[in-house]
């Protein structure tokens, strides 16, 4: 799943406006939320570099779904809108994941084809639950909108709905990352456990190298991106930390990770990276990458593209 959600940041930032989740889908994240990636789907069949990035980066999940959706009559080219995934954390079950998607369809005609397939439901809650192909199973929000995922999941996301739990209104920190980033055209949010990760990842062995680095990662709070097509290849991110100093100590590493890296980077590589620039504002760590489309798609010829999308 954190395959198909990274494929999907990169085969939507396409879109030249934005369309925040909807109401009923907000209502279903849980408070324990993980990431929530928002992204406008009817930009892909009109830009080349997005159809590049679906041709090399396209996981198999995220085919299955394309199928799954198919299945019931809904065609990812032609009928959807906006498609948004939902990774909370649990107890007991670890890591799931929702996607919610909004469209052109309409749920009086799905339900229609699946009767005639004689595909029947089971009621959950005030909620009916169909079967999906690839192991998934959806419910219908409204007549244009239905969420999806495995069972367990998406009777979570209904508990949570119908106030068996805390939703992601009582979360005020994911909330206020919403707040900054959801009239976006591609936006995303990510809790502090993943964020840390993320740093951790991106700072290799810098890490080790910084002085009492465990304690400067718990000070890592959350982060939210961005990322645009319509004029070449826009990406911002936003890290939120707990203090200015924080923020600067992590600027000054990452500044030194990319000088570090573009010793033995290729050609495109060393583009990429000049591409990129890192600074902080207050309490915020914040890096921005823009590219042409021309740079951007032999960017995707090398290994680190091939690292970081996979």
């Amino acid at each position: 799943m954190k395959k198909m959600c990274f494929a999907v940041l990169l085969l939507c930032a396409t879109a030249s406006f934005a369309m925040p989740i909807a109401s009923s889908a907000r209502a279903m994240v849980p408070s324990e939320l993980q990431q929530l990636i928002g992204v406008d789907y009817r930009a892909l069949k009109d830009s080349p570099t997005a159809q590049a990035l679906k041709d090399k980066v396209m996981p198999q999940n995220l085919k299955d779904l394309e199928t799954a959706l198919k299945g019931i009559g809904i065609s990812s080219d032609r009928d959807l809108d906006q498609l948004d995934f939902a990774s909370f954390r649990t107890e007991k079950k670890g890591i799931q994941t929702i996607g919610v998607a909004q469209g052109s369809f309409s749920a009086k005609a799905v339900l229609k084809k699946m009767k005639l397939k004689k595909i029947s439901g089971v009621k959950y809650g005030t909620a009916t639950i169909y079967p999906m192909d690839s192991g998934l199973v959806m419910t219908f929000l409204d007549d244009n909108t239905l969420a999806f995922g495995e069972e367990a999941s998406l009777k979570s996301a209904l508990d949570t709905r119908d106030g068996k739990r805390p939703s992601l209104d009582s979360n005020p920190v994911m909330s206020e990352q919403m707040a900054a980033v959801d009239s976006g055209p591609l936006w995303s949010v990510l809790d502090q456990q993943g964020t840390q990760a993320i740093m951790m990842s991106a700072m290799g062995d810098a890490a080790g190298k910084v002085g009492d680095y465990d304690s400067l990662k718990k000070r890592i709070q959350a982060s939210r991106y961005t990322m645009s097509f319509q004029t070449g290849v826009n990406f911002d991110l936003t890290v939120q930390t707990a203090d200015s100093m924080t923020a600067a100590t992590l600027s000054t590493v990452l500044k030194g990770v990319i000088l570090y890296k573009k010793m033995g980077a290729s050609k495109d590589e060393k583009t990429a990276y000049d591409s990129a620039t890192v600074d902080s504002d207050g309490s915020n760590l914040q890096l921005h990458f823009k590219s042409d489309d021309q740079k951007f798609q032999a960017l995707m010829s090398t290994p680190l593209f091939a690292a970081v999308s996979h």
